[in-house]
């Protein structure tokens, strides 16, 4: 196995996709995903408090939120110091080895300060530009602490649950698919996702909004829900989450069949997304 601590010598490795190199990048989104989650848990239980507000007053930042990046920060740049580096809280910073650490420190931070438990932390790291329409996912890991459960995968390699191997839900009618979703923190485009969910209600089973896109996207990994669709994520929201959807049979790609974008996401199996990609653009998604 190569040396998890140097940023230099294994990068020629992991640009030729080699299995062993994903397990070792593995191992470091997992532990310190596993550390992240334990922090953030234990902040959580102290008390929580809005530290800021972002892109509108109901988007908000807690200070565990920037504790627990600054801890993941931290351990990657000991463990990868030649990485780049993205995060939702901090500044990017490039690398020298092609790669880059895709993070959100608590996805679903809302759910996270009324003490709900659908939250997560999101570590991936991708090959090639940040940017979900180019990179190549190698590895990624959702922790969600107050649901006991720890979601990986590795490119070629599929994803797991607690160690358990996950396989998307097979196809189904469109009717019969239990879709999830979620809400822009931008009023305006909330209200067309508002004015889209209404008439998509009598096409399908059900919608479920659980408030964080990790652990949406790792729901149809697990074969929890038949399709999800959101507007509006950025490349932390998705990194981790999409790759455990793919290494489970699943597909992610954009309302315009192509990669998946900021304008849509959609993930589940390749029919049932077809299906529903159909239908929100008939909804004028």
């Amino acid at each position: 196995m190569s040396d998890v601590r140097s940023g230099c010598g294994p990068a020629a490795r992991f640009g030729q996709a080699d299995d062993m190199a994903h397990e070792d990048l593995l191992a470091i989104a997992r532990s310190v995903a596993e550390e992240a989650g334990a922090l953030a848990a234990r902040l959580r239980a102290e008390g929580v408090e809005v530290a800021a507000t972002k892109s509108s007053p109901i988007d908000i930042v807690t200070a565990a939120d920037r504790a627990t990046e600054d801890l993941i920060r931290e351990r990657l740049a000991a463990l990868r110091p030649g990485d780049g580096f993205l995060g939702e809280e901090s500044a990017a910073t490039g690398g020298t080895t092609g790669l880059t650490w895709i993070v959100d420190p608590i996805d679903g931070t809302v759910n996270y300060l009324y003490d709900l438990p659908n939250w997560s932390v999101s570590i991936a790291v991708v090959e090639g530009e940040p940017e979900p329409a180019t990179w190549t996912a190698l590895a990624g890991a959702v922790h969600a602490p107050a649901l006991g459960e720890l979601y990986t995968a590795a490119r070629g390699g599929g994803a797991h649950l607690n160690g358990r191997p996950l396989r998307v839900r097979d196809a189904v009618p469109l009717d019969r698919a239990l879709v999830a979703t979620g809400f822009h923190y931008t009023q305006d485009i909330r209200a067309n996702q508002a004015r889209v969910a209404q008439p998509l209600l009598a096409r399908v089973r059900d919608l479920r909004r659980a408030g964080g896109a990790a652990l949406d996207l790792a729901s149809i990994a697990a074969g929890r829900l038949d399709a999800y669709f959101e507007q509006g994520l950025n490349p932390w929201d998705q990194a981790a989450g999409a790759l455990l959807v793919r290494e489970a049979g699943g597909v992610v790609r954009g309302i315009d069949e192509g990669a998946p974008t900021s304008r849509m996401v959609l993930a589940g199996q390749a029919e049932v997304v077809a299906a529903l990609r159909a239908v929100l653009i008939e909804l004028g998604a």
